[in-house]
């Protein structure tokens, strides 16, 4: 199976150019091919990570694949899929997300300059050396007004507005695929569906800058991901879902990937994993025939978490879930609960006794002491995942986690944290 029917197959195609001549193309030669990244942040997000497994998913074909980090177009800021202007960031800034990002898809890519491995390009190196005149005259030259008017990143804003600024972003875009076209000889671009408009006028300022009889340049788009509910894929109560494990710990990613719902889990394996087509078949085979296991999630959770972070972090993710699963928090190190309780409420003090009542209504676990009283003896009340039903309990040291923590469960799930200092 060659890549295009790999893609297909997974249904990672959502629109191409020229298919033909590019099925043609890849199987003739090993082809240069790159995909945008501008630096809006300081981390890529899991909104990232179909583009950066379908540029791994070409190197593995066989393919040398650039990831371009956009420090030039990141100053300017990309209308596409978008109903407002973007906030424009400072030099520093932007030259700072750059960097970060750039950090982040070598761990992803093994970007490396020698022998197969991903490419890392950054267009401020060509876009900054522009002037004025030689923008307008080298590439506004080639597109006409109506022509980018019809594109739908900018059509969609004409109502409200859309500042010169952004409107002119298509055709930095453009200088980018150009001047890789040349200068590396990249013949095709991938990106994200809303990414069309932008491929195509690359393609487009290409056949109109080069005097070729033929241009072998081609583009590749993959679905806008939606989930079955409606909601936005890519975002949790908590906001956005990073690759960085400083803004979203290997255990939330895992969490967040292992309660896909049933009616997109064996979708997103094809999508974000790189299992066969076998494996794949099987894993629908097993669900099949036990929903309840979970067979489905697990896997998506295990293969992603181990391809963003690792196999050490994904054996941390689980041990952290059996032990909240199963009450059994003592088996956590101080590290895995400060990662698996980053989000609960946490009650700081330097008191290091007390009476458990009085503990539980400081804390807000319990509204009362009254209610403390009938929660701890109507067994509701767990420390470190033992029930306690001594209402006159005093807090000691077998209470608290190597000296800095107690974990109190409220009834089945809501979790605090004391954290003594």
């Amino acid at each position: 199976m060659d890549i295009l029917q790999d893609l297909e197959k997974r249904g990672l195609i959502q629109q191409v150019t020229n298919e033909e001549g590019l099925k043609s193309h890849l199987k003739e030669t090993s082809v240069k091919l790159y995909c945008g990244f501008d630096p809006t942040g300081d981390s890529l997000h899991i909104g990232h990570l179909l583009p950066v497994t379908m540029l791994k998913r070409f190197q593995e074909a066989g393919h040398k694949p650039i990831a371009l980090i956009g420090g030039g177009t990141g100053m300017i800021g990309d209308p596409s899929g978008r109903s407002s202007e973007r906030s424009l960031n400072t030099a520093e800034t932007v030259k700072g997300y750059a960097d970060a990002l750039t950090n982040q898809l070598s761990q992803l890519l093994d970007v490396d300059d020698s022998g197969n491995g991903v490419l890392a390009r950054n267009n401020h190196d060509w876009l900054s050396q522009m002037s004025v005149i030689d923008f307008l005259r080298d590439a506004g030259k080639h597109f006409t007004v109506n022509y980018m008017l019809a594109k739908d990143a900018v059509s969609s804003r004409i109502e409200d507005g859309i500042s010169y600024t952004e409107f002119s972003y298509m055709l930095l875009q453009s200088i980018d695929y150009l001047r890789l076209y040349e200068e590396e000889g990249v013949s095709l671009q991938i990106g994200g569906s809303d990414q069309w408009g932008n491929i195509t006028a690359g393609l487009e300022f290409i056949r109109r800058s080069t005097e070729e009889e033929e241009v072998k340049a081609y583009g590749l788009t993959v679905p806008l991901i939606t989930k079955a509910d409606g909601t936005k894929f890519g975002k949790t109560a908590g906001g956005a879902v990073w690759l960085d494990p400083e803004k979203t710990s290997p255990y939330e990613f895992y969490q967040f990937w292992y309660n896909t719902d049933d009616r997109d889990v064996l979708r997103f394996l094809n999508y974000f994993t790189f299992l066969t087509h076998e494996e794949l078949d099987q894993i629908a085979k097993e669900t099949e025939s036990d929903p309840g296991a979970r067979i489905a999630q697990k896997k998506l959770a295990e293969e992603i978490t181990t391809f963003v972070h690792g196999k050490d972090a994904l054996n941390r993710a689980i041990k952290i879930s059996e032990a909240l699963f199963k009450g059994d928090i003592k088996q956590l190190s101080v590290d895995e609960i400060k990662e698996g309780f980053k989000d609960v409420p946490t009650f700081e003090t330097n008191e290091r006794e007390g009476n458990l009542v009085d503990l539980l209504v400081q804390a807000k676990i319990s509204p009362s002491k009254r209610q403390a009283r009938e929660d701890i003896k109507n067994g509701a009340i767990y420390i470190n995942g033992e029930r306690n039903q001594d209402i006159d309990h005093t807090m000691n040291d077998s209470d608290r986690l190597e000296e800095t923590f107690t974990v109190i469960r409220r009834g089945r799930r809501k979790y605090s944290l004391v954290r003594y200092i």
